[in-house]
């Protein structure tokens, strides 16, 4: 099945250029994942670091820390993942 991975600010820079057959465009990457993958293993594929994944959108619906490695992730969805910011 096919979902859209998006990552923003400094986490732009774990995305490959290329992944299998897709490329990635600016901050999108399309992949192409098992039924059942889930929020987590995808978070996991990438070797995301714990403490630079903050806020966490499927479809623009947040998914709490403790839920991620539970929400399967189904066909046509958006994984959408910032780092905390920081301003003032």
């Amino acid at each position: 099945m096919r979902i859209t991975f998006k990552l923003y600010a400094m986490l732009e820079d774990y995305l490959p250029r290329e992944h299998g057959e897709h490329r990635r465009v600016g901050n999108v990457l399309p992949l192409d994942v098992p039924e059942g993958t889930t929020v987590q293993s995808v978070i996991d594929q990438f070797g995301l670091p714990v403490r630079l994944v903050h806020l966490v959108l499927v479809d623009g619906r947040y998914v709490e820390p403790g839920d991620r490695a539970s929400r399967a992730l189904t066909e046509g969805e958006v994984l959408a993942i910032w780092p905390p910011v920081a301003g003032g």
